[in-house]
C-alpha cells in the first residue's frame, strides 16, 4: 500500500516538475530552434509515434499476467512468460526498424510539396535516429513492465524524475553549442538507453527475476494475444487522435503550421498526464480485486472515488487555462502561436470527462473486456480522420482539432458511459450526480474571473503572473466565513472552496495531512 500511495505522490511530483520545467524550458527551446525547426522535430516525433503501437498491447499484458501469477503463486510460469515476451519484443524491434527504414527512404515523396531540400534532409536524419531508438526500446521495455507489475513504483518514479530534471539541462547545453533538432534527438536517445539499462539492472539484481527460454506456449500466446489485441487497437486510436494532425498539416502546409499544432498537442499531453498519474498505479490493485471476485459495488465505488479526485484537479486546470491560456501562450511561445489556444481548447474541454473516468479503462483491462471499447474507438477515430482531412484543408490546425473533438464527445463520453452502466455495472448516474455537484465551484469561480479579466489587457508577463496568482481569490471577500486559520493565503481559494463544499469525508481525510502542514 505504501508503494501505491508513494507511487501516486511521486507521479504528481514528476508531473509537477515536467510542467514547471516545460514552462521555463520550452519558450527557450522554441526561440532557439525557431518555428520551422521545432515543427520538423514535432513532425518526425509524431510519425515515429505510430511505430510505438507495435508494442501490440503486450506491455499491459505483462503487467496483468505477472500480477495474476503472483497472486496465484505460479512463479515458474511467470519466468517462462518473461522469456516468451522477450523473444516477441526482439522480433517487434526488428520489424519496427524495417518500417522506419522504409519511411526514411520515402521522406521526399511524402513532404516534397511543402518542404525544401534542407528540411527533408533533417527529417531523414531524425527519423533514422528515432527509429534506432525505438528498435532498442522494444526488447528492454519488458523490464519496465515487470517493475510496474511488482508494484515497485518508488524506484520507477524516482528514475523518471531524475530523467525529467537532467534531460532539459543537457538539452540547454546542446542548444547553446549550436545543435538543434538533430542534437535533441541524440540526447533523448542516450537518456532512453540509460533508463532502459537501469530497469534491466533493477529487475535482475533487486527483484531478482529470471527469464526462462523453454517451450513456446502457443495456447498462452493465443490468450494474451486476444487480451492485447484490444489494447493495441486503443493505441492505434490514440495515434490517430494525437499524431495524425501533424502529419496531415505537414503535407498541406509545412513545418510552421505543424509547430502551432504541436504546441497545442503539448498542452493536451500535460492535461492527460495529470489524470493518468493516479490510474497508472491501479492496474495491479484492480486486477487483484477482479481475481478475488469483488462485486460491482466495490469496483463502482473505487471508480467514483478516483473520478472525484481527478475531477478536482482537471476542473482546476481547465478553468485556469480558459481564463489565462490565450495570453499565456502568446507571451510564453510567441505571437505566432496564438492559434494554439483555440486548438488546445478543442482538445481539453471534451477530454475532461474521459480523463476523470480513466479508471474505467483499467477495470476493462483487468477484466479482459477491452473488445467493445477498442472497436468503438477504431470506428470513431476513422470518422474523426475522415472529417479532419477536409477540415484541415480549409481551416488548418483548427480543422484537425474540431475533427478530434467531435469524435471524443461521441465515442468517449456518450457511448462509453452507456457501456459502463449497462455492461460493466458501474453506477454512472451516481458518478454524474457527484460531478454535477462538484462543478458549481469551478463554474462560478470561472465566470467571476472572466468578467473581471475581460476588462484587463494581459500583454506583459508581470501582469499575467499577478493575475494568475490572484485569480482564485477574486471571490475571497464573499466567503461566508473567515479563512484566517489558513493564514489567508488566498491563492489556495480553489482548494478551500472544494474543502467546504466539494469534498466528501474520505477526500478530506486524504488531504488532512496537507492541511495540517499548511497551517504550520
Amino acid at each position: 500500500m505504501n508503494q501505491l500511495k508513494i507511487g501516486a505522490v511521486l507521479s504528481y511530483i514528476s508531473i509537477f516538475l515536467t510542467n514547471i520545467i516545460a514552462l521555463l524550458y520550452t519558450p527557450y527551446l522554441l526561440r532557439m530552434l525557431g518555428q520551422s525547426e521545432y515543427g520538423l522535430y514535432s513532425l518526425v516525433a509524431s510519425v515515429i509515434a505510430y511505430l510505438t503501437v507495435l508494442d501490440l498491447g503486450f506491455g499491459n499484458a505483462i503487467v496483468r499476467y505477472t500480477a495474476k501469477y503472483r497472486v496465484e503463486n505460479r512463479q515458474e510460469e511467470q519466468y517462462e512468460m518473461f522469456g516468451m515476451f522477450l523473444i516477441l519484443y526482439i522480433g517487434i524491434g526488428v520489424f519496427a526498424l524495417l518500417i522506419g527504414l522504409g519511411l526514411y527512404f520515402n521522406v521526399d515523396t511524402l513532404f516534397s510539396s511543402s518542404m525544401d531540400y534542407d528540411e527533408i534532409r533533417k527529417i531523414q536524419i531524425m527519423m533514422l535516429l528515432m527509429t534506432l531508438n525505438l528498435a532498442i526500446t522494444f526488447p528492454f521495455s519488458l523490464f519496465g513492465s515487470i517493475i510496474t507489475a511488482y508494484e515497485d513504483f518508488i524506484f520507477q518514479k524516482l528514475i523518471n524524475i531524475a530523467r525529467i530534471i537532467l534531460n532539459p539541462l543537457v538539452m540547454v547545453v546542446m542548444l547553446n553549442m549550436g545543435y538543434k533538432a538533430i542534437g535533441m534527438v541524440v540526447v533523448t536517445t542516450l537518456f532512453n538507453i540509460v533508463t532502459l539499462l537501469i530497469n534491466y539492472w533493477y529487475c535482475c539484481h533487486k527483484i531478482k527475476i529470471k527469464i526462462y527460454f523453454r517451450r513456446f506456449r502457443w495456447d498462452f500466446f493465443k490468450e494474451i494475444s486476444i487480451y492485447s489485441f484490444w489494447i493495441f487497437l486503443s493505441a492505434i486510436v490514440d495515434r490517430i487522435y494525437w499524431s495524425t494532425g501533424q502529419f496531415i498539416l505537414g503535407i498541406y502546409y509545412g513545418a510552421a503550421v505543424v509547430a502551432i499544432y504541436a504546441v497545442a498537442i503539448q498542452f493536451q499531453g500535460i492535461y492527460m498526464g495529470f489524470s493518468s498519474a493516479i490510474t497508472s498505479v491501479f492496474l495491479p490493485k484492480v486486477t487483484a480485486l477482479i481475481a478475488n471476485n469483488s462485486d460491482n459495488k466495490i469496483i463502482s465505488d473505487l471508480f467514483i472515488r478516483v473520478g472525484r479526485i481527478q475531477y478536482i484537479i482537471m476542473s482546476f486546470i481547465l478553468t485556469g487555462f480558459i481564463l489565462f491560456g490565450h495570453s499565456f501562450i502568446k507571451l510564453w511561445a510567441g505571437d505566432n502561436y496564438g492559434e494554439s489556444y483555440w486548438i488546445t481548447l478543442c482538445f481539453l474541454i471534451p477530454l475532461t470527462i474521459p480523463l476523470t473516468q480513466n479508471l474505467g479503462i483499467t477495470i476493462l483491462q483487468a477484466r479482459n473486456q477491452m473488445k467493445f471499447r477498442s472497436l468503438l474507438y477504431v470506428l470513431i477515430s476513422m470518422f474523426s480522420l475522415s472529417i479532419s482531412i477536409p477540415l484541415a484543408k480549409y481551416y488548418a490546425g483548427i480543422g484537425c482539432a474540431l475533427g478530434v473533438s467531435v469524435a471524443l464527445i461521441i465515442g468517449q463520453i456518450i457511448i462509453m458511459n452507456i457501456y459502463y452502466k449497462r455492461k460493466i455495472g458501474i453506477d454512472i448516474p451516481r458518478f454524474w450526480r457527484e460531478i454535477a455537484k462538484m462543478s458549481l465551484i469551478p463554474l462560478l469561480l470561472g465566470i467571476c474571473s472572466y468578467i473581471i479579466l475581460s476588462q484587463i489587457t494581459l500583454d506583459k508577463p508581470l501582469y499575467l503572473g499577478i493575475l494568475i496568482y490572484s485569480n482564485y481569490n477574486l471571490c475571497f471577500d464573499f466567503l461566508p466565513y473567515s479563512l484566517n486559520a489558513y493564514d489567508n493565503k488566498s491563492s489556495f481559494l480553489y482548494i478551500f472552496l472544494f474543502w467546504y463544499w466539494g469534498l466528501n469525508a474520505y477526500e478530506r481525510q486524504l488531504l488532512l495531512p496537507l492541511r495540517n502542514i499548511y497551517k504550520k
